[in-house]
């Protein structure tokens, strides 16, 4: 039943703009730093594509078995209001608390961070060499003043109402899918070689990793393989992240029953598409060595000197700021929803719960643009992100076992879309991210080790402050 609460929302948002947001949302900085980091975890040519492919196949998995939860409840919030629905208010919380704390401004952050630490490739000014203040423990630099005044500019946008930041969402993807093809398509043409392809397939299923002390490759298998293949896993599935942030705008998706899923498919689907097509590239580009070994891990950077000679550093840089400046209005413009909707429940700040003249949540869009600029100048982002991945595992877990209770629960319930291949491919992805998830908690015990407890910190909070009787 529609919520009389979202009548203020306008439905602005077509199935293009939806597709455009996930797409987006997901398309950061990662697809061109993170190969080099998987390269060093599994060694070789297969491993990195099967990595990618895997990353892929999950996270399709993920978003055509939330379309079944789209398509039931088509309003503002999306996750958080498929964990209240399936299991109950305080899950629902710690859901929302996760989010505010460390997974969406955590990762506005980073990629904030991301963008300033590219344009400095442009304007040398902007960098984290560029030392503004010190003062004991604490540094600012210009690229944290850079990424807080994008954060501040996309987050006053948005507040101007929907119809502006859906425009710069769709335009800016538009963009981004073209030049990240171009340089696919330009890679092939102009970088490939014969030799390096042949060489980098040669041993392709070889598992090794890459000590970086010696400079050399360490066969693995067994447990230490377990132990790489999580860890590579981290960064692809980061890199494949923020999918599900359209369900949190459902209120202004026209006809949301049949967009927010068709879009939830289309956008990961482009996306995977792009990742595995790009990867292919590098391998025709670049000796495998130079690929886990790229400086700061900047494999597209390395890829494009190869393709285009020196100004190939130049285009990289263009095309990581439009992707991360696009990648946080997506970000900023689905968080807020889901604050608004927490505010609602009474489980967030009452203010949050209030839309402006522009019919968004104005103050829960500013409350979120603070904490996120606060996590730029805490230098920590790194870490943050180590500590994200568990937690984004944890709930899309919690929300695919929803389905079931949900099956259960509510037999009746209207289902305009019913999930892909239920009950297998829903479990599939139950198994397959619980695995990983228990990797990380072995082989990264002290960041996803905190992440958990950033979670669970969420529990006296919700008991201190939930609304009595």
């Amino acid at each position: 039943m529609e919520n009389p609460t979202e009548e203020h929302f306008k439905r602005e948002l077509g199935l293009f703009d939806a597709a455009m947001l996930v797409v987006g949302s997901m398309i950061g900085s990662g697809i061109f730093i993170v190969s080099s980091d998987i390269a060093r975890q599994v060694g070789s040519a297969g491993w990195l594509i099967l990595i990618w492919v895997l990353s892929g196949i999950i996270t399709m998995i993920a978003a055509v078995s939330y379309g079944e939860l789209s398509a039931m409840f088509p309003n503002a919030g999306g996750q958080y209001v498929y964990l209240r629905e399936a299991y109950n208010k305080l899950v629902a919380f710690l859901y929302g608390w996760s989010f505010f704390a460390v997974i969406q401004t955590g990762t506005i952050a980073a990629v904030g961070v991301g963008f300033s630490k590219f344009a400095a490739y442009l304007f040398p000014v902007m960098s984290e060499e560029n030392i503004l203040f010190q003062s004991g423990g604490f540094t600012l630099h210009a690229a944290q003043i850079v990424s807080i005044i994008t954060i501040v500019i996309l987050t006053y946008l948005n507040s101007r109402g929907v119809k502006n930041s859906k425009t710069l969402q769709s335009v800016l993807t538009v963009i981004k899918i073209l030049s990240l093809l171009g340089l696919v398509v330009f890679g092939f043409l102009l970088g490939a070689k014969a030799q390096i392809w042949n060489t980098n397939w040669a041993d392709m299923w070889a598992t090794k990793t890459y000590v970086q002390d010696t400079a050399s490759w360490l066969p693995i298998s067994g447990v230490a393989l377990i132990s790489g293949i999580a860890a590579a896993m981290v960064g692809s599935l980061f890199s494949s992240d923020a999918w599900n942030g359209v369900t949190f705008i459902a209120g202004e998706i026209k006809n949301p029953k049949r967009n927010v899923g068709l879009s939830l498919f289309l956008g990961t689907f482009i996306v995977t598409i792009i990742y595995i097509l790009a990867n292919l590239m590098y391998l025709a580009v670049i000796p495998f060595d130079e690929i886990a070994t790229a400086k700061s891990d900047r494999v597209a950077v390395v890829a494009s000197q190869y393709i285009f000679g020196n100004i190939g550093t130049l285009i990289i840089a263009v095309m990581i700021m439009i992707s991360t400046f696009a990648c946080n209005n997506g970000l900023i413009m689905a968080g807020a929803r889901v604050y608004y909707t927490m505010a609602k429940d009474g489980l967030f700040f009452e203010k949050a719960a209030h839309l402006n003249s522009a019919s968004v949540p104005a103050w829960a869009l500013w409350a979120q643009c603070i904490w996120a600029s606060a996590l730029c100048l805490t230098g920590k982002y790194g870490d943050l992100l180590d500590f994200v991945i568990i937690i984004v595992l944890i709930f899309y877990i919690l929300t695919i076992y929803g389905i079931f209770i949900l099956r259960r629960t509510q037999p009746n319930a209207e289902r305009p879309y019913k999930a892909f291949g239920y009950p297998v491919l829903p479990a599939i992805y139950i198994l397959l991210a619980s695995a990983i998830s228990i990797a990380l908690l072995f082989t990264k015990t002290s960041t996803c080790g905190w992440g958990v407890l950033i979670m669970l910190a969420g529990i006296p909070v919700y008991y201190l402050t939930k609304p009595k009787g």
